[in-house]
């Protein structure tokens, strides 16, 4: 037969975990026809053909944690995840872009800017498949997106019946294809969420063999609980679970981590569909605000900014930041060894036309907390607290993970890997700090950890990446190098896959990977975009 593209003599990892063998790999349309030794003259009769003596030829990679959901609208190369051999993007925590009712039609469409042109998950993913986008997408259903369309913004449980009308929603988003439930419990709303509630959207989510994955109620003080919650929810749930970013936060809690991995491990070995990811970096990202406990926030940010403004309450919510552990709520300020250790990645105001808070967002940008409250002469918390009341978002990296605990890990042969950021090109003009994992995840993982550190085989970082993260995902025909499998293939250096991005210099490539294939399209040539945009909307297997 003849084939559309042909991968000469590379080293082929399958993503099973095997040892790589040199082989020729063939792809015809959308689907990998032959791998092994190729006659001459298939070799010749090829559309398009690619030396990749002395590369390694993989699966393509599962990001297993993307916020991507409005950059590949708005550039869909996706080149930061693209440049690392990312072809397929998960969604979901939390947050979600669908369904959309009236409750939460304002905030999507302001994100979006302007109508929305979607009604469920599922009519999001096609319009992005449509608009175009370089790599498949898939998406959880967000546990807080629910909540808003049940409750609001309350710090309250849902009445019974709220709680069906919304089940009703997940039972027609996991038919159409949704992947499960996505939450994000240190955030609020999400946050207020009772487990039981969580436990009856995961009992609907599992009926169409959907997952569960969430960003722990607690990371770090309550952490052991939180993974017994996670636990509880998938066995109540009957469904498979997943830790996001599996990591103890604060150096305080650092020491629970084997405790915690072995954990897992036992209800694994007990046969239990549990599993986890991570990103290999020492800072976690969120916004400042999550520095504030939840029961301060319940309402939405308009209410946090009323009680900001009456010294009584604000005066607490001081207290609590600069004194709370064990309290119940995740205290990313004192877990980061107080302003020292937040770093202020960005600032936006959220009135454009208030000259003065722009100007602030501009001076506080790439300081820590501490550096920048010195500066101004005020105190690291009431700082913080005078850009959350004045409407100043910033976006902050907390250094609370421990190297250790990122290698003992890495050695989990279950662990996956996910960047936790929204895939973006290079920004033009002047560059606001990042984070590194933005660009550099899968190459410090595949890289750093695994080739120069050896703590996994290369062709077990490659299993990592998607063998493993696609039958976690149950995607169809996908995650392995297999004839009549989907042709999501890449091919890269070994020996040269490296992370550039650093904290000081958070936006640069990686560097090594040379060609990707997505459904059988090339859409990386020799380390730069093709143009193509071959990316699909993937379904769970309830729509199947």
């Amino acid at each position: 037969m003849s084939y559309d593209v042909v991968i000469k003599g590379g080293t082929v990892y399958d993503g099973t975990g095997s040892p790589g063998v040199v082989a020729d790999v063939a792809i015809a349309g959308d689907t990998i026809a032959k791998i092994g030794n190729l006659d001459e003259a298939d070799v010749a009769e090829a559309g398009t053909v690619i030396d990749a003596t002395g590369n390694a030829v993989s699966p393509g990679f599962i990001n297993m944690l993307s916020h991507s959901y409005m950059s590949i609208l708005s550039d869909g190369r996706s080149l930061a995840d693209l440049k690392q051999g990312v072809t397929t993007q998960f969604m979901g925590e939390g947050w979600s872009m669908g369904p959309v009712t009236d409750d939460n039609k304002s905030r999507l469409a302001e994100a979006f800017g302007g109508e929305l042109p979607w009604q469920s998950l599922r009519e999001y993913l096609l319009y992005a498949e449509k608009k175009g986008v370089t790599q498949n997408v898939c998406s959880l259903i967000g546990a807080t997106t629910l909540r808003i369309l049940g409750s609001g913004y309350e710090d309250r449980p849902m009445t019974p019946a709220e709680l069906d009308r919304v089940k009703g929603l997940v039972e027609d988003e996991m038919a159409d294809g949704a992947m499960g439930i996505g939450s994000a419990l240190i955030y609020p709303p999400g946050c207020y969420a009772p487990t039981d509630e969580l436990i009856e959207f995961a009992k609907v989510a599992g009926k169409y063999s959907g997952k569960y994955f969430s960003h722990l109620r607690s990371e770090g003080d309550e952490w052991e609980e939180s993974i017994d919650e996670l636990l509880r929810i998938s066995r109540e749930g009957q469904l498979a679970a997943e830790v996001w970013h599996l990591k103890a936060a604060g150096k305080h809690n650092w020491s629970k981590m084997d405790k915690v991995l072995d954990t897992l491990e036992a209800a694994r070995s007990a046969g239990e569909p549990i599993s986890a990811d991570i990103y290999p970096y020492t800072a976690g990202g969120t916004g400042m605000a999550a520095c504030v406990p939840p029961r301060y926030v319940g309402g939405g940010a308009d209410k946090l900014r009323e009680r900001l403004a009456d010294p009584a309450t604000r005066k607490e919510i001081h207290t609590a930041i600069s004194t709370e552990i064990n309290k119940g709520w995740e205290n990313l300020y004192l877990a980061s060894g107080g302003g020292s250790g937040v770093f202020m990645a960005g600032g936006r105001a959220a009135d454009p036309a208030n000259e003065a808070a722009v100007a602030e967002a501009k001076a506080l940008t790439g300081r820590t907390l501490e550096d920048y409250a010195n500066s101004i002469g005020r105190d690291p918390v009431d700082t913080m607290l005078d850009l959350i009341e004045k409407g100043i978002g910033v976006g902050c990296m907390y250094f609370i993970i421990d190297e250790d605990n990122i290698q003992k890990a890495v050695k989990r042969p279950w662990i996956s890997v996910g960047s936790d950021s929204a895939s973006q090109a290079l920004p033009e003009g002047e560059k606001s700090p990042g984070h590194p994992r933005t660009y550099g995840t899968f190459a410090r993982f595949l890289g750093h950890y695994c080739r120069d550190l050896g703590l996994a085989s290369l062709s077990e970082g490659i299993h990592r990446m998607s063998g493993l993260p696609a039958s976690t995902l149950q995607l169809d025909k996908r995650g392995q190098l297999q004839p009549g499998w989907f042709a999501d293939v890449v091919v890269f250096d070994p020996d040269e896959f490296v992370d550039t991005a650093t904290y000081e210099n958070s936006h640069s490539y990686a560097v090594g990977m040379n060609h990707v294939f997505v459904n059988g399209t090339q859409v990386l040539r020799d380390g730069e975009h093709s143009g193509s945009f071959s990316g699909r909307a993937l379904s769970g297997p309830g729509r199947r």
